[in-house]
């Protein structure tokens, strides 16, 4: 997901962009109002870090502006704690309200809820995503994540887990998996695909041996739902 970051202080707008990479958002940058609506409207935004205070459009301006054609989390940056500030951010449509100085992981927090919430609701659109829940799988950047979370994968244990959330609900069996993924007939009493599927349940729920999306039918296979 892609996130622009608007503020006259460069120090501040390169600090959360390197923050950001490292949770693996792509970042625009721009350091005023103007220059943020510029991008908004030429490249596909998900999130927008907005600073209130900036020159030729501020960011109360800027926010009522974005809101006429996009709806996407807004979090607002503010030197400002007043109470009369944080209303009149909130009343003009921003999600959330950080005050200046901030911890950067806290801002990397309320950005991975915002854009949960966001995608969980249908708002946000991912090219290429599939999202059950809070398990989102991109076919084509071919990553997962799990609440906003990215999550690893070996290119087998991916190869599963996108065969069975592009059939959501159906049944295959550890034959039919070897089949698909491997494109091969699977050995007798090989057991190479109930240890991919513990791997990637290890990794995708909460608690493996309750799933929330990687379930057994026992007897016959296994499914996403």
């Amino acid at each position: 997901m892609n996130i622009l970051i608007v503020d006259d202080d460069r120090e501040i707008v390169e600090s959360i962009a390197i923050f950001s990479q490292g949770e693996g958002y792509g970042v625009y940058k721009a350091y005023d109002g103007m220059a943020a609506l510029e991008i908004l409207a030429e490249k596909e935004i998900h999130l927008l870090i907005l600073d209130i205070m900036m020159p030729k459009k501020d960011g109360i301006q800027t926010l009522i502006a974005l809101r006429k054609t996009k709806n996407i989390p807004v979090i607002l940056l503010s030197a400002k704690s007043e109470d009369v500030d944080k209303i009149l951010g909130l009343t003009a449509g921003a999600d959330d309200y950080v005050t200046k100085p901030f911890n950067p992981s806290e801002l990397m927090a309320r950005v991975k809820s915002q854009l949960r919430r966001y995608t969980s609701l249908g708002s946000i659109h991912v090219p290429g995503t599939i999202s059950i829940g809070g398990l989102s799988v991109n076919t084509e950047s071919k990553t997962v994540t799990v609440d906003g979370e990215n999550v690893h994968l070996t290119p087998m244990e991916y190869k599963i887990l996108e065969l069975l959330i592009k059939n959501r609900g159906r049944v295959f069996s550890q034959e039919q998996i070897y089949q698909k993924v491997w494109n091969e007939e699977a050995a007798v009493c090989d057991n190479t695909i109930a240890v991919h599927i513990r791997h990637i349940r290890e990794k995708i729920e909460i608690n493996p041996k309750e799933p929330r999306y990687l379930k057994v039918v026992w007897g016959v296979g296994y499914k996403i739902e």
